[in-house]
């Protein structure tokens, strides 16, 4: 059973993972791009930062011994996550688009200047 610290951790990660997804995904679609040479340093620049964070965060939650085992797409507007914990596993529902929004908000605060 993890407690809501450590509940919220797993969702800081949950986020990280989608936003690198989705920068991945939108790196190949920029590579078609003529004007790819302006895109792609900016997105492989968020990227190292979104991966750093990620890393750290993937680090913190294995010493408490949690770990992502899997995402299951319940349907378009649900998917469960499967979380390992030294007790037991859990599953954790989440809303797609809200994991969106939270994908979509980080990014703009990542871009916004200080």
């Amino acid at each position: 059973m993890i407690n809501a610290e450590q509940r919220q951790l797993l969702h800081q990660y949950i986020i990280l993972d989608l936003t690198i997804k989705s920068l991945q995904y939108d790196y190949k679609k920029l590579e078609q791009l003529k004007m790819k040479a302006i895109y792609l340093p900016f997105v492989e620049s968020l990227m190292k930062s979104v991966r750093q964070d990620y890393f750290n965060l993937k680090r913190k939650l294995a010493k408490q011994k949690i770990r992502v085992v899997g995402w299951y797409r319940i349907n378009a507007y649900f998917s469960d996550v499967r979380i390992a914990t030294a007790g037991e596993d859990e599953m954790l529902r989440y809303a797609n688009q809200a994991l969106k929004t939270e994908v979509e908000q980080l990014l703009i605060q990542l871009l916004s200047p200080v």
